[in-house]
């Protein structure tokens, strides 16, 4: 009997032989399958032309236009692996080029990878245009010296680094070196700033077309879209280059962060990320041993720590609080509680808070632990026999309208990494406490801002912004123009509203005022003598590993407000002793431009004496 071929196996030839016929005869979606010029089984190659490609690399400029990073020629110093210099030479070196006797060592161990390593090939120092002019009025003197330029990326100054960042074709030694020390991979993915989330634009794009050849060359359609030529565009940052430089003296070796942005614009004017270094140290040839300081230190100098560390925000939270507690009913600006601290311990003596200025001013812990507390005890007509149901649905609804503060989520801003930040859920407690049985004693810790929640000194800052705007915010963000446009990306221009009612963030504000008047706890960092009104609110982070945390947040002028401001200090104690003059003097500097109170100068000195930046 004759067997036949299965159906399967039929098929499968037939496809196998179309598909033959289809690799012999191809043709452009954009021209007929045949012409007169070919032949309908002519195959075409697909063809890649350059049309032109990016000259340059574009610049970084401050708000003001001042150049913070550009692509220039750099003066490069080589000397000798064998023979060295002797002590004599190096001596002489140091005096040709204005140095000190010690600095020519000193600069020749801090270009190796550690700490008494010797060097493997020929160490390369930047120079100064002054130094490197020096050198070649003598280069007879020194055949054994080379003096070469090479094109780099520099920076004009040494502040700024967490937010200027680096492309990492121009910080290789950098990435290299940090994938040897356990927290590389962190430092490697998080340190970019704008140089590398904004890397494309900085770059530009080539040009291409995408032609279909036959073997004469002649073209019939395309086998991709063409791209169009782009050279690399500047970014115009919101940065004000001085005030970065200012607050950076301040903060300086101290841990934590200060970020000051325009309320009415989402533009960030500072950030500092304490302890802070020069940007260069990622990128120049001869700072590996900089480079290794500062991925060994335990103070992670790397981390920018406003956009990835994510704190308890302490008592700036009971404004949040407050806000929520006055949308849901469960309080009124008038609304009095006494200072109970059988609830909770309050740190400072002061009088009964009689309504919410008052608990504002004097920064009262029991009142705001009974303002939670009416937040989420209160009980829903609908849930009036099930108090665990009613606390769940009040907690639930909390979180609802704290999160709308851009809380527990990504702002969004132009950093390569953000932190979301942390607000509990129901569920989180349940599971946390291991029954659904949780009451609010439990919990109690959200009323002062500490426990689980958990904030980033963007969102710290842009929760001033939310409350001087009496409601909404622009997503901050660190580049206010692009190119010759002058626009940022579409999504900062967009207004995000929260779900808490103007008219409950307007009564805040008599008790932000009163925190810096006589009584509050800030009184002494008011600026009323330089015709300046902060609302603000200090807060103290408790720290069961060692000394407290200070905080403090605000806005001015407080009628019509054109910064709003976060201050963290780590382990700095009283946000009223530490955190709030920092922040005034910031303040003052941007809104007036200098220092005018004898007072207040003395702070500043103390400050910049004790807290220099890490150098």
């Amino acid at each position: 009997m004759r067997r036949f071929p299965p159906r399967k196996t039929i098929c499968l030839k037939l496809l196998l032989v179309l598909w033959g016929v289809g690799v012999v005869s191809c043709s452009s979606p954009d021209s007929p399958a045949s012409s007169s010029a070919s032949s309908p089984a002519e195959t075409y190659i697909r063809h890649r032309e350059l049309t032109a490609g990016p000259t340059r690399r574009g610049e970084v400029l401050d708000r003001h236009d001042s150049i913070l990073v550009a692509t220039r020629p750099v003066d490069l110093l080589t000397l000798p692996l064998r023979p060295g210099l002797d002590s004599v030479s190096s001596v002489q070196l140091n005096r040709l080029l204005g140095w000190a006797d010690s600095t020519l060592e000193r600069r020749i161990a801090t270009a190796q990878p550690y700490a008494g390593a010797r060097p493997r090939g020929p160490v390369e120092l930047v120079l100064t245009p002054a130094e490197a002019a020096r050198v070649r009025r003598h280069q007879e003197d020194w055949p054994q010296l080379t003096l070469s330029q090479r094109t780099m990326r520099t920076y004009t100054g040494r502040t700024a680094a967490t937010v200027l960042g680096y492309a990492s074709a121009n910080a290789q030694g950098f990435l290299s070196q940090a994938k040897r020390y356990r927290r590389g991979r962190f430092y490697n993915l998080r340190s970019g700033g704008v140089e590398s989330y904004y890397n494309g634009i900085l770059n530009g794009h080539r040009g291409y077309l995408h032609p279909l050849l036959d073997a004469r060359g002649q073209r019939h359609g395309t086998w991709a879209a063409d791209t169009v030529f782009q050279e690399g565009q500047d970014l115009h940052l919101s940065l004000d280059s001085k005030l970065q430089a200012y607050a950076e003296s301040l903060l300086g070796g101290r841990k934590g962060y200060l970020v000051a942005l325009d309320p009415r614009t989402g533009e960030i004017l500072c950030s500092v990320s304490a302890p802070t270094y020069a940007p260069a140290f990622l990128t120049d040839p001869d700072e590996a041993g900089k480079r290794r300081e500062l991925l060994e230190d335990e103070d992670m100098p790397l981390l920018n720590r406003p956009a990835m560390l994510a704190n308890p925000p302490g008592s700036v939270f009971k404004l949040v609080n407050a806000a929520i507690a006055l949308q849901l009913g469960a309080t009124t600006p008038a609304t009095g509680f006494p200072c109970d601290q059988s609830l909770i311990s309050c740190v400072h003596h002061h009088p009964e808070a009689r309504n919410l200025t008052m608990a504002l001013q004097y920064s009262c812990n029991p009142y705001f632990y009974q303002v939670m507390r009416a937040v989420i005890s209160r009980v829903p007509d609908s849930l009036a026999t099930d108090t665990v149901a009613a606390r769940h649905a009040n907690l639930a609804a909390w979180r609802h309208l704290a999160k709308s503060f851009g809380l527990d989520t990504l702002l969004g801003t132009d950093v390569p990494r953000e932190s979301p930040g942390f607000l509990p859920t129901p569920a989180y407690y349940d599971k946390a406490r291991r029954t659904p049985n949780w009451t609010y004693r439990s919990i109690y810790s959200l009323s002062i801002g500490q426990g689980e929640i958990n904030l980033t000194g963007l969102q710290m800052a842009n929760m001033m912004a939310i409350i001087a705007n009496k409601g909404w915010y622009i997503a901050p963000h660190f580049v206010r123009g692009i190119g010759t446009t002058g626009q940022p990306l579409p999504r900062f221009l967009v207004k995000h509203y929260t779900l808490v009612d103007s008219a409950n963030f307007a009564a805040l504000l008599p008790g932000m005022l009163a925190v810096m008047r006589r009584g509050g706890t800030a009184e002494a960092s008011s600026l009323a003598d330089v015709g300046i009104a902060i609302a603000g609110k200090t807060g103290t982070v408790q720290n069961d590993e060692g000394d407290d945390h200070a905080t403090f947040v605000g806005f001015a002028p407080a009628d019509h407000p054109k910064i709003a401001i976060a201050v963290y200090l780590e382990n700095a104690g009283f946000g009223a002793t530490a955190a709030a003059p920092c922040a005034a003097l910031v303040i003052e500097k941007y809104l007036r431009g200098s220092i005018s109170s004898p007072r207040r100068k003395r702070w500043e000195r103390r400050m910049q004496y004790r807290h220099r930046p890490y150098r």
